[in-house]
């Protein structure tokens, strides 16, 4: 009696199977989105009342510290890393999931242009920025700010520059065949030139530009750092040219 059996899979389709990653997201994304999470769980499950007091304190950034240090401790010594540090602080969970959510979003792409070590740069880079827009815009008020959304409009800034524009084709110079280049990076005058890019731009910064006059709209506070949004943006509009490979 005859019989059959199914061929064995390839030993190559075996190992492409082997090499698939477990998370699509670019090990850089999947790190520094794992290191916000675990440092707001830490302040959430770990810390008491107090010690996550002085968390933020500590970590968070306070521009007043460089007008007074009266009653804050540390003195001035703190703004030179809650600049960077306060994006890695979150108020809630829901201000966290949905700036983790941001970052997914517009990390990725920046990730796979740039690699992980230009991301880190305008991730923290963009984060110092909005920090600074934000005391621009607030002393000598006492004010806290946290959360990452400076850095992630900065990894916004930056995505805007090239993803909207046409996929670019080279020939293989092997088979001849096109190949997909990626997309070039789009100098400030083809990003307004281009309809999509400039539309986006201009939503971002108005939409961002009128938080100062949802209270007097809707009678409620709206404790949104749109400063360090604007800030950030723009830093990473910025960056992105001042960090691209070249050739």
């Amino acid at each position: 009696m005859s019989h059959t059996e199914r061929p064995p899979e390839s030993e190559q389709n075996q190992d492409d199977r082997a090499r698939e990653p477990i998370f699509l997201l670019p090990g850089v994304v999947t790190v520094l989105g794992g290191l916000i999470l675990a440092v707001h769980a830490a302040s959430a499950f770990v810390f008491n009342a107090e010690t996550r007091l002085l968390f933020t304190v500590w970590f968070g950034f306070i521009p007043l510290r460089a007008l007074s240090v009266d009653g804050l401790p540390g003195g001035v010594l703190p703004l030179l890393w809650t600049p960077f540090t306060h994006a890695l602080l979150h108020a809630s969970w829901e201000h966290l999931l949905l700036n983790l959510a941001w970052f997914a979003i517009f990390a990725t792409p920046v990730a796979r242009r740039y690699g992980s070590v230009r991301t880190v740069v305008i991730f923290f880079v963009s984060a110092a920025v909005g920090a600074l827009a934000f005391a621009a815009t607030t002393l000598p008020e006492l004010q806290i700010l946290v959360g990452a959304s400076g850095g992630v409009a900065g990894l916004t800034g930056a995505a805007t520059r090239f993803m909207f524009q046409p996929v670019l084709f080279i020939r293989d110079p092997e088979t001849g065949e096109p190949r997909v280049a990626g997309r070039r990076l789009a100098s400030f005058g083809e990003l307004m030139a281009n309809p999509k890019s400039r539309y986006f731009t201009l939503i971002w910064v108005v939409l961002n530009a009128a938080v100062p006059l949802l209270p007097a709209v809707t009678g409620a506070d709206v404790n949104i750092a749109w400063q360090a949004h604007l800030g950030g943006f723009f830093a990473g509009l910025l960056l992105a040219g001042l960090l691209e490979r070249r050739g």
